[in-house]
């Protein structure tokens, strides 16, 4: 991951009986956000009881989280996301930006900037 990459790794619990809601929605979110720029990869990881999931998302620089967070992904699906899960975690990897961060912070994301490694 470069240094100006940020990384999102967020841990969801699919609320009983939402599985199929959760699953046409996180399909929604990865198809919307993936036309974005700088939008470079969305990962979802389910737990085998299907209960859990990790989404993982990677944007290329600061300006395309902020796009991110400003996009229809963000402003119509995740409110439906949440109805039918909740976030254990949410931690950003990287420069989110301080706009990002700030409505970050605000939902009570942990962020973590880059200190030291390969980072190129």
């Amino acid at each position: 991951m470069s240094k100006q990459a940020v990384q999102f790794n967020v841990r969801l619990s699919i609320n009983d009986g939402k599985f199929d809601a959760f699953e046409g929605i996180a399909r929604a979110m990865t198809a919307g956000t993936l036309k974005e720029e700088g939008a470079l990869g969305y990962e979802w990881y389910l737990s085998g009881d299907r209960k859990h999931c990790h989404l993982i998302e990677n944007y290329k620089d600061a300006s395309a989280v902020q796009a991110h967070l400003e996009s229809a992904v963000v402003r119509e699906l995740v409110p439906q996301m949440l109805a039918v899960s909740s976030i254990d975690s949410f931690h950003v990897y990287g420069d989110s930006g301080p706009k990002a961060a700030e409505a970050l912070n605000g939902i009570g994301v942990d962020i973590f900037r880059f200190w030291q490694g390969l980072g190129r």
